[in-house]
């Protein structure tokens, strides 16, 4: 049996001691065979190579409610005078190499240097899109934020930033990141990896962020499967005043539905757990799957009017797009 380099903890309901697993949901695991039937199917629409944008320049504190993002699961969650990052990628391309891999075609929404100190970095699994180790090493000489993350993720972190200030938790794990503000790392269905050989090995999830201005809930990646954890993670934590819900990288379907919600299900997702408002993230910033770039924003306008829901209430987030709540 092959050895788990990152955790190292007791048998779970969706954790076998060597690898973690999405309890009674379609595996999630692919082949070669299904790599290259998918590859081979020729089905990827061309996208741009650049989109241009504005970046914003936030300010160095809010005392409410703001959200900036930056691109993909990146984003700035300003918020009761805290700072805090999602899943911060800043590199070119979302790949352990620097000069092959998805190469992004929207400049980060915030330039690195115009970032107000940060306070902790949230970080959802271990894919090359979520966990950059090049921007967590840059964020660690500039702001030394605290990282917070699921089981296994801390030896990734720490092999590429060895002082980095680091706290994991499994799934329900309710995690206090200093007065008033906490965050309890939420289930989603999806799977993680470095490489071929260490799949399975690192937990994913979400966070649900406790605040005085209110509940934030990151989705992480997620398929939508059998849909229970949506609706538990309401019974657990209460509908969320703002999610940060996924909405692209979903075709072709029969490859990526276990991992990855549509538009559609993005939607379901929004409804199932409450949500007052919710941004639409991870699409338009590095080309994972075959979709058009644009595709996802419509599909959402077309999903929101069939669920009857306000456009205004789910947005897609463009790259330097700032969002106020109340």
């Amino acid at each position: 049996m092959a050895r788990n380099r990152y955790y190292d903890g007791p048998p779970s309901d969706h954790f076998d001691g060597t690898r973690f697993f999405n309890p009674g949901q379609v595996s999630t695991d692919r082949g070669v065979s299904d790599m290259l039937r998918w590859k081979l199917a020729g089905g990827a629409v061309k996208w741009p190579a650049s989109v241009p944008i504005v970046p914003a320049k936030p300010e160095a504190r809010v005392a409410g409610l703001r959200i900036t993002m930056v691109g993909h699961a990146s984003l700035l969650i300003q918020v009761a005078g805290r700072n805090i990052l999602t899943d911060p990628v800043w590199s070119e391309r979302a790949s352990p190499f620097r000069r092959i891999g998805p190469k992004r075609v929207t400049a980060p929404g915030i330039a690195f240097n115009d970032l107000p100190p940060i306070d902790f970095v949230l970080l959802s699994h271990g894919h090359y899109d979520h966990l950059d180790v090049a921007t967590l090493q840059r964020l660690h000489a500039v702001h030394d934020p605290l990282m917070v993350m699921p089981l296994g993720n801390d030896a990734v972190v720490r092999a590429a930033v060895p002082a980095a200030r680091c706290v994991t938790g499994d799934w329900w794990d309710r995690l206090a990141l200093g007065d008033e503000i906490a965050t309890t790392v939420t289930p989603a269905y999806h799977w993680s990896n470095r490489w071929p050989s260490d799949t399975r090995m690192m937990l994913w999830g979400g966070h649900y962020l406790e605040t005085p201005a209110g509940a934030i809930w990151f989705v992480g990646d997620t398929g939508y499967g059998d849909g229970r954890i949506f609706g538990e993670i309401r019974g657990h934590l209460g509908a969320p005043d703002v999610a940060l819900i996924p909405i692209g990288a979903y075709a072709p379907r029969w490859f990526m539905a276990a991992q990855h919600v549509d538009p559609v299900e993005a939607v379901r997702i929004f409804c199932d757990v409450g949500a007052d408002r919710a941004l639409g993230i991870h699409w338009g910033t590095f080309q994972l799957t075959d979709e058009a770039r644009g595709a996802p924003v419509e599909e959402l306008s077309a999903a929101l009017e069939v669920a009857g829901v306000a456009p205004e209430r789910f947005v897609a987030a463009e790259a330097g797009g700032f969002f106020h709540f109340s």
